[in-house]
């Protein structure tokens, strides 16, 4: 059975509603469907039914342990189409509190941000395939700090990045 793609990631979070809010301003998520202790978004030109759903487990609810103490999952990633996108997102992070980190992959250009739960998670824009140029390859296994005024320069804002992992054929 070949995996072709995350169709949709479950958090359990301490406040729903604040879940929501944070997840639509910042990522411009809409709610498909919901109800009490529960929802489920859909992201901005989504196809999926959603492609978040949340549930709430109260304020009582620890933080998690993941990486640190404990197994699990380290964070989500969700692409966007251009470096402009990416750039404004960025924004939005920023203004919330919650942009936590920016870093150039190589092929990948990722900001993190940690959601109201602390849950972290990363927006990203992948070098198209048809731009993977040998300098670009080679550094794919170091982590430097993201200069996206510098990328959008080189690649421009409006580029449309690869989809899931840009590699050449």
């Amino acid at each position: 059975m070949p995996v072709t793609r995350l169709n949709h990631a479950v958090l359990y979070v301490r406040d729903v509603d604040a879940s929501v809010a944070f997840y639509a301003k910042t990522l411009g998520f809409t709610t498909v469907m919901s109800f009490p202790g529960a929802a489920f978004l859909q992201a901005s030109g989504s196809t999926n039914d959603h492609d978040l759903g949340l549930f709430q487990i109260g304020a009582q609810a620890g933080p998690s342990g993941a990486g640190r103490t404990t197994v699990g999952l380290y964070h989500l990633a969700w692409e966007v189409d251009t470096l402009d996108e990416l750039a404004a997102t960025r924004q939005r992070l920023a203004d919330a509190g919650a942009l936590a980190g920016a870093t150039d992959h190589g092929t990948t250009k990722a900001l993190y941000a940690k959601d109201p739960d602390g849950i972290e998670f990363e927006v990203s824009w992948l070098v198209p395939a048809n731009q993977l140029t040998q300098d670009v390859l080679d550094s794919r296994t170091t982590m430097n700090p993201l200069d996206l005024e510098a990328e959008i320069a080189r690649f421009g804002g409006q580029t449309l990045g690869g989809i899931g992992v840009s590699i050449n054929a």
